[in-house]
């Protein structure tokens, strides 16, 4: 059933200020913090599909180990998805509404393949960690630019979490003879 324009737009009036959440920082401040975050939650919910997807399918001789790590760092990515939501909210903004949306704006690249071999797995998974560090940095910028002191306090714990997966992903894939991937 169609809504005549006039509902639709009363609609969403009425929807706009129920939202507009009291801040002290500017609406610039709140569009770019809004702007750095959102992204990054889109990142960490495809790291954390990723992670699970990899969880699930891992397959030979270090199929314990690899598995029960990996299931480690889903549980850390998904933990980090609701404080990054509520402080985009409690900043002022809005944040993600769908799959949809997280899909517009991931950086983390889907792996749908029906097999990866799983020091294929722990590599990818090692440079994407290395990628959300980086990205987590600049946000943090934008939450020094704009004196977001809590919202960079979060992600620096998220750096050192996503930096210590890094570390282990790479210690994994490790070959045993002192060289790396």
């Amino acid at each position: 059933m169609n809504q005549p324009a006039h509902s639709r737009k009363q609609i969403a009036e009425r929807r706009a200020p129920a939202l507009a959440t009291p801040t002290d920082l500017d609406a610039g401040a709140v569009a770019d913090l809004e702007g750095a975050m959102n992204p990054i939650l889109a990142d960490v919910f495809a790291l954390y599909l990723k992670t699970k997807n990899f969880h699930w399918h891992m397959s030979g001789p270090h199929f314990r180990d690899y598995h029960l790590l990996l299931d480690e760092h889903g549980d850390q990515l998904f933990a980090m998805t609701d404080p990054i939501a509520e402080r985009i909210r409690k900043v002022g903004g809005h944040t993600l509404y769908s799959i949809g949306h997280i899909a517009r704006l991931q950086r983390i690249s889907d792996n749908d393949a029906p097999y990866v071999d799983p020091l294929d797995m722990l590599a990818e998974l090692r440079e994407d960690n290395k990628s959300l560090a980086a990205r987590l940095r600049e946000a943090h910028n934008v939450c020094e630019e704009h004196r977001d002191i809590a919202t960079a306090s979060l992600i620096e714990v998220w750096i050192d979490e996503t930096e210590r997966r890094t570390w282990f992903l790479f210690e994994a894939s490790r070959r045993g003879d002192g060289t790396g991937h």
